[in-house]
């Protein structure tokens, strides 16, 4: 049975919740390989391919400062792209802090997500990437369920 909340609910925990403040210092990481069973699962063999943050500095990402409706969406204001570090397919992503080392956890904070040319938590415009080209990410957005 999956969870159902409200949007004024989900609009609280998004802007002033612990939800959003968790993301804070995080870096979209993009990887190759089977997407782990759960976010506090291990990365297992998936390969690095690239680490996105604001305009490829090393600067954490941040978002809106309110959600709309029930949907929490990437700052307009920054520019999100990192330098692919390996060639690959990329097939899931993870918002994570940079010390995160990818291994089994219940304490690391991270959102995991399917990435894909359309229709998937990350969209990008093709998910064949080089390394040593850039990759940017043009929009994300994070929604809790209403009903």
């Amino acid at each position: 049975m999956g969870m159902k909340i409200s949007t004024a609910l989900a609009k609280g925990v998004l802007d002033t919740g612990s939800f959003k403040s968790m993301l804070t210092g995080m870096r979209l990481k993009i990887y190759a390989g089977t997407e782990p069973a759960t976010a506090d699962a291990a990365l297992g063999a998936a390969v690095l391919l690239c680490t996105i943050t604001v305009d490829d500095t090393g600067d954490a990402l941040s978002f809106e400062a309110s959600a709309v409706q029930n949907v929490l969406e990437k700052n307009s204001s920054e520019v999100w792209r990192g330098t692919c570090v390996a060639t690959g397919t990329a097939s899931f992503c993870r918002l994570e802090l940079s010390s995160d080392t990818g291994t089994s956890s219940t304490t690391e904070v991270r959102v995991q997500g399917d990435v894909g040319i359309a229709g998937r938590f990350c969209n990008i415009s093709s998910t064949a990437l080089t390394s040593g080209a850039p990759q940017a990410i043009e929009s994300l957005a994070i929604a809790l369920p209403l009903q």
